[in-house]
């Protein structure tokens, strides 16, 4: 049965709705409605009105490809539509193609020689691609002589940097990017890599980052210009900063190759390159790099960053995880090799101190994009027979190997590597490794018995056998490595209580005494760093225990020794050092405690948590001082520098749980702007879990409320602190929170007018607005003031204007509440509004019968601040309208105006007394009034 044409819908229909959506400003439904107008229209011309039309919302939207291939759609039916050509026009200027646009607008120009707009824009971009062509031609002989300058042997150091970094920036330009692909440019930039000098392959590498970004032919033209391999082998040099962009370099290709081209228009579409071959080349050198001996450690920890990234599902609800299954296949037994190298022997693979943990993190990654049992038993089923694979009674080092990359799955997907923790024989080869003679294979084993101790609730068969073992190696070694590691063991088996002071592991007053070991070794200088790295896993489990906290923070060599470490280079203790932060500062999760039902609890003899009394408010206080006194948030801002695939989503909440907690006491927040803390937080606030970054925007928010912007995030940081702050305004957020940002966004929206437009433009003025109906007075109040320093903004004038809303209403009946700091700001805003809009002077008066009345309170009232505001309200008003003017002079206005205009001068008052004068005189001016002859 086919559906009738009511059900369906009409297209004509349709197509008027949308028209009357778009001329109401409700562009997102317009395009709905002609969209669904395009499913059912068959008739090709209704089809072109309908395409046309649409293209109008996408220029709304500031949408230009769709804007241009809409108009292309149209145009393709009706080659001489008016309309639809110079809509293409005005996308195709947007998106930079102005030669494109100059030929639409000279048709339009040829079929309406008389229309202004046309001949103007015709004018416009004539000059416009003129200067272009100027700046073109000059751009070539640019090329030309920044290589000559790299190339000259005679050329200083200085002049050679500079030409690196114009050619850098010239890159970066699409126009400039073409040029120097058209000028043999990449056969030059292979040149400068053969120099075998670190700065120029860094500026070759660069540049070419450059003229990949966002352009998917020149991003292929490159690869098999300069060939994959050849790109593998510079990764793979053993100098950080050329590995570093080198990856850059390869994201590009990758988001070039695999994302959309935005360079497509109507019937002018480009030839769409497939580019699955090009990525699954790449894929395949990568892998390749993991294991090759010849890469060094930077390059092995780029190469898997570079997997970590992407290789696994952005969204999980793309169905198409087939990279990951790719990577399964020909790779998991290669990022397990890397897992188990043991430095301390010989002929391992190079690598960095970080190289490991980034691997258990693309294991962790990979198999979470798995969809179903069966890929997670082979997962499980690889990883299996790898280790198993390993073990050989007569080859210690091939033993340690195994156990080395278990330690790897444990730290990545837990529940794969304690499923083989429970496998015969491998709790044995770890019980034999702890009682061997050599250093390094008790070193191995113990590092897997506290990783398998992770998640206590899952590792009760640790549990069973660890804790002896441990005990005995702690007590009978004379071997500090070891002992701290025991020690570690014995520390995180034993708080898994967590904070609840009754299920203490210990005997009262052991905790402290293996917390004070802790930081003795933390303070250790002559220790190396990865042994004082497990004074902070400690640390990171003892801390749970209120009384080491409060003994951490008293020690402040340990506390700065600690910071000194987050700031190295070796960033697998960022979790460690994040996780004993949280518990000093008491920032995690706690549960709430019903009183109701810990008696229900304790009737039926059931446990009842038991808070310390260290962990109270007032201690919790004190603690943040001191750790803000020792430099926590220099500490803090090096950390949140990390690279992305150690800096997990799960460190980057606990860093921003650490921020909330430091920025509680307003007197505090100076300290933290003044270390950096203000940037710090931005990173935190955008990217990471969702209760992470509601977090960081609320540390944000506190910090922005009451800093000068221009210090807290100098330069155009400020801009991207605006989005952040505006998401702290959904009505899903705390009252605290809407509270915090509205005072955020108004100490910001004092600053400038681009700030203000930029605040306009995340949408919030609807969320402000809602605000300022709250019934919390200091809610209501913050959202008032925000809008006084918005209303300078002319586009905010302009929602004033408009008819059908209550907004003037509002900000009238504001000035009327009782609360003295809400009628400065509603006075305020209204006063800044009818000095820059007249046409408001007169629509205040039609939007509430009161309108008198509360001006005549304003300019009575006893708050100075409030009666300036008042008198600057009628002044504008006389200003604007004549009978208006009239009809304040003959209402009781004139006597109150009067009375205050022949008050004496006063320092305090004297704002709203020469206001008072000024409409005076403004009124004899009129002639509504005449001054006394004597």
């Amino acid at each position: 049965v086919t559906p009738s044409m009511g059900e369906m819908g009409d297209p004509v229909q349709l197509k008027d709705e949308g028209n009357k959506h778009f001329q109401a400003g409700e562009i997102d439904k317009a395009i709905e409605s002609y969209t669904k107008a395009l499913k059912v229209c068959k008739d090709k011309k209704v089809q072109a009105v309908i395409f046309r039309n649409r293209s109008a919302c996408f220029l709304k939207k500031e949408n230009y490809t769709s804007a241009a291939s809409d108009a292309s759609k149209a145009i393709d039916v009706d080659a001489a539509d008016i309309k639809a050509l110079y809509r293409r026009c005005q996308a195709l200027e947007k998106l930079g193609k102005l030669d494109m646009a100059f030929k639409d607008v000279q048709r339009c120009a040829t079929l309406e020689p008389k229309n202004k707009t046309f001949l103007e824009t015709l004018r416009r971009l004539g000059a416009e691609i003129q200067q272009k062509l100027k700046t073109s031609f000059s751009t070539d002989s640019r090329v030309q002589n920044m290589f000559d300058i790299l190339f000259s042997e005679e050329e200083d150091k200085e002049k050679k940097e500079k030409a690196a970094n114009n050619l850098i920036v010239l890159a970066r330009e699409d126009a400039g990017a073409e040029r120097i692909f058209q000028n043999n440019g990449v056969a030059l930039l292979m040149q400068l890599i053969e120099t075998g000098k670190a700065e120029m392959i860094l500026a070759a590498i660069r540049t070419l980052s450059g003229m990949c970004t966002g352009h998917r032919a020149r991003a292929t033209a490159i690869i098999h210009m300069v060939r994959i391999e050849k790109l593998c082998s510079i990764m793979a040099m053993d100098h950080e900063e050329i590995a570093l962009a080198t990856c850059n370099l390869f994201q590009c290709i990758y988001e070039s190759l695999s994302g959309a081209d935005n360079r497509v228009y109507g019937k002018e579409e480009a030839l769409v390159l497939d580019s699955s071959k090009d990525l699954k080349t790449i894929l395949i050198a990568l892998l390749e790099m993991v294991t090759s001996k010849k890469v060094s450690g930077h390059g092995r920890d780029q190469a898997l960053n570079l997997l970590t990234k992407n290789v696994p599902r952005k969204d999980k609800k793309e169905s198409d995880h087939s990279k990951t299954l790719f990577t399964i296949d020909h790779g998991l037994k290669k990022i397990l090799k890397v897992c188990g190298q043991v430095p301390e022997l010989p002929d391992q693979l190079p690598m960095t101190e970080n190289t490991q943990l980034i691997a258990s993190v693309l294991l962790n990654k990979l198999y979470d994009d798995l969809r179903c049992d069966p890929e997670r038993d082979n997962y499980r089923d690889v990883c299996d027979e790898y280790i198993k694979g390993k073990f050989d009674p007569n080859d210690m080092d091939k033993n340690i190997h195994a156990i080395n990359a278990l330690s790897g799955l444990l730290q990545g997907p837990f529940d794969v590597g304690n499923a083989l923790v429970g496998r015969q024989g491998v709790m044995e080869m770890m019980v034999a490794l702890c009682s061997s003679e050599r250093e390094v294979d008790q070193l191995v084993a113990i590092e897997a018995i506290i990783h398998a101790s992770t998640k206590m609730s899952r590792a009760s068969f640790i549990i069973s056998n660890g804790v002896s073992l441990l005990k005995d190696i702690y007590k009978k070694t004379k071997n500090e490595k070891i002992k701290i590691r025991a020690l570690v063991g014995l520390c995180k088996l034993g708080s898994a209580g967590g904070d609840d002071y009754s299920m203490r592991q210990f005997a009262e007053g052991s905790t402290e005494k293996l917390a004070k070991q802790c930081r003795k070794w933390l303070c250790n200088p002559t220790l190396d760093v990865r042994t004082r790295k497990w004074a902070i896993e400690g640390l990171a489990y003892l801390t749970s225990d209120a009384d080491v906290k409060d003994d951490f923070v008293e020690d402040e060599p340990a506390m700065r020794a600690m910071f000194e470490l987050a700031k190295s280079k070796d960033k697998t203790i960022l979790y460690a050092v994040a996780c004993t932060l949280v518990n000093c500062t008491n920032s995690y999760d706690k549960k709430e405690i019903i009183p109701e039902m810990v008696q229900l609890a304790k009737f039926s003899k059931q446990h009842v948590p038991e808070q310390h009394p260290k962990d109270k408010k007032d201690f919790i206080d004190s603690r943040v001082k001191k750790l803000l006194k020792a430099g926590v948030t220099s500490a803090l801002a090096v950390m949140v520098k990390a690279d992305s695939s150690i800096l997990t989503d799960q460190t980057k909440e606990m860093l921003a749980r650490v921020f909330l907690a430091l920025s509680e006491d307003p007197k505090d927040r100076g300290t933290i702007v003044a270390h950096g803390g203000g940037k710090a937080l931005i990173p935190l606030a955008i990217e990471g879990t969702d209760a992470g970054k509601i977090k960081a925007c609320h540390a944000l928010a506190r910090i922005a409320a009451i800093s000068n912007p221009d210090i807290a995030f100098p330069g155009e940081r400020v801009y991207e602190v605006v989005r952040p702050l505006v998401s702290l305004l959904n009505t899903e957020r705390d009252g605290t929170q809407n509270f915090d940002a509205l005072r955020s966004l108004t100490n910001l929206a004092a600053k400038s007018d681009k700030l203000r437009l930029k605040i306009m433009k995340e949408k919030a003025l609807p969320e402000i607005e809602n605000y300022m109906f709250e019934e919390h007075e200091q809610i209501r109040q913050a959202a008032t003031e925000c809008m006084c320093n918005l209303v300078c903004c002319k586009e905010v004038q302009e929602r004033y204007m408009e008819d059908g809303n209550d907004k003037l209403k509002l900000l009238v009946l504001l000035c009327s509440e009782e609360d003295d700091k809400l009628q400065i700001a509603a006075a305020g805003a209204l006063a800044m509004l009818t000095a820059a809009q007249k046409k408001l002077c007169v629509k205040m008066t039609k939007v509430t019968v009161q309108w008198l009345e509360i001006l005549q309170r304003l300019c009575l009232h006893d708050n100075p601040q409030v009666q300036h505001r008042g008198m600057v309200i009628i002044f504008n008003m006389l200003e604007a309208d004549e009978e208006l003017a009239k009809k304040l002079i003959e209402s009781e206005l004139l006597e109150i105006l009067s009375y205050v205009a022949k008050q004496e001068d006063n320092p305090k008052r004297q704002d709203a007394i020469d206001a008072a004068r000024a409409c005076v005189s403004r009124a004899m001016d009129l002639g509504l009034i005449k001054p006394f002859t004597q």
